[in-house]
């Protein structure tokens, strides 16, 4: 037994429809392609939104609306989330989600509804002015990631 003599099992294979090789082929001709058409074309690829020629869903329905790309869809939660905290606690991401108080990842935000009456340093990606100051009130602190420097287009 040498590489040369390998050849696949009887049955698993099957010999390629050659398409186009004249009349005893039994695909001379159209080749498969039945006659004339788009379908019969080199190139003939149809698009999935091809209708057949009547006005396209996309064009038959109004444009409504506008999607700001820049905008950050932001978790909120109160400064009266937090005012059962034990002193010293650091709120940070971890300690929301084991809270309950923040279920999915992305930015989170802090708003000042409510009062705290333990002084705690709380970590988020955005806090109102009131909430802010409802914290620092308390004692504790508020820390926000550094700002990020705006991005220039090039003229």
């Amino acid at each position: 037994m040498t590489l040369g003599n390998l050849r696949p099992s009887a049955g698993a294979t099957k010999t390629s429809k050659r398409r186009g090789k004249g009349a005893a082929s039994g695909l001379g001709g159209t080749a498969g392609r039945g006659h004339k058409g788009h379908k019969a074309r080199t190139g003939g690829k149809i698009p999935s939104w091809f209708e057949g020629g009547q006005m396209p869903i996309q064009r038959r329905l109004p444009k409504r609306g506008f999607k700001n790309a820049s905008r950050v869809e932001y978790q909120v939660f109160n400064v009266a989330d937090l005012a059962d905290v034990a002193a010293q606690t650091v709120v940070d991401r971890e300690w929301l989600h084991n809270e309950g108080i923040v279920r999915r990842p992305g930015p989170i935000k802090l708003l000042g509804k409510g009062e705290v009456k333990a002084a705690l340093t709380v970590r988020v990606d955005a806090a109102s002015k009131t909430a802010a100051a409802a914290i620092e009130k308390a004692g504790g602190k508020v820390e926000l990631p550094a700002a990020k420097a705006p991005r220039r287009h090039k003229a």
